[in-house]
């Protein structure tokens, strides 16, 4: 069974995202272990040098962590110190280059053996994750499938397969917080659930308690990324009281509407 997909549970779920490595890694523990007390799944970026789907705010954390000279398998130790503290549901996001490179099998093994539970690759098409999906569920990992504004009819063949949950990205373009969400994510989530009973999280965009908590009401969960990394950008090392703040008022808010 799916921990991602339990996570969800009967209420709205928060799921958090930060760019392993900025500041540094102690610091990448540090934060995990505090937004555990409050995420129900922990999303860790693994940098990359050329992060086709993020705005600038998590492009200079990859930027940051990359020139600290963090590596794929320094990451992978990382989770497996977390996992010795925290059974917080995990998954990898990051892109096909970096599983390509360090080799698609022995990658999706390592973090299934780590105590990983899921991967998103933003940069793969659902008409290619064949490359990744079989060997994800040969290693019990959920491959989380995204949905865009633009998917429109390929809606319902995404979420028919999905895996853990439909990353539902509110709005065209890259990460980023934005003052307002236009797309009609309701409409995104009705057409998942007339297919499937895997849960629908939003992201994209969502950076205070009061977006989270209106697109808690439209999904089963939402995503929060770039709001995140800015408190580590300003922060730094200082950062974890200031992210378990604010991840309480997030998880407030979006306990708020289940």
């Amino acid at each position: 069974m799916s921990k991602i997909k339990n996570a969800f549970g009967p209420g709205k779920a928060f799921v958090a995202f930060l760019t392993c490595g900025d500041p540094d890694l102690d610091t990448t523990e540090k934060l995990v272990l505090s937004l555990a007390a409050h995420a129900d799944v922990i999303e860790l970026g693994i940098p990359f040098s050329d992060p086709t789907a993020e705005g600038p705010t998590i492009q200079g954390a990859n930027l940051r962590a990359l020139s600290g000279g963090v590596t794929t398998d320094q990451i992978f130790e990382l989770v497996r110190r977390i996992r010795k503290q925290t059974a917080v549901p995990l998954a990898f996001m990051t892109y096909a280059n970096v599983v390509f490179s360090y080799g698609t099998e022995r990658f999706i093994k390592t973090a299934a053996q780590a105590g990983m539970d899921g991967l998103i690759l933003p940069d793969v098409p659902f008409e290619e994750k064949e490359e990744f999906a079989p060997v994800c569920r040969a290693y019990g990992l959920d491959f989380i499938s995204l949905i865009a504004p633009t998917s429109r009819q390929r809606i319902a063949r995404i979420a028919k397969e999905a895996e853990g949950f439909v990353y539902c990205v509110s709005s065209l373009g890259v990460t980023g917080v934005r003052s307002q969400i236009t797309s009609d994510i309701g409409a995104m989530v009705r057409q998942v659930r007339e297919v499937t009973d895997v849960p629908a999280a939003v992201g994209f965009g969502i950076s205070t308690p009061a977006q989270a908590a209106d697109m808690a009401a439209k999904a089963d969960g939402v995503i929060l990324g770039s709001a995140i990394v800015k408190l580590v950008e300003r922060y730094g090392r200082d950062a974890v009281p200031h992210v378990a703040e604010f991840a309480q008022k997030i998880k407030d808010a979006v306990r708020s509407v289940s």
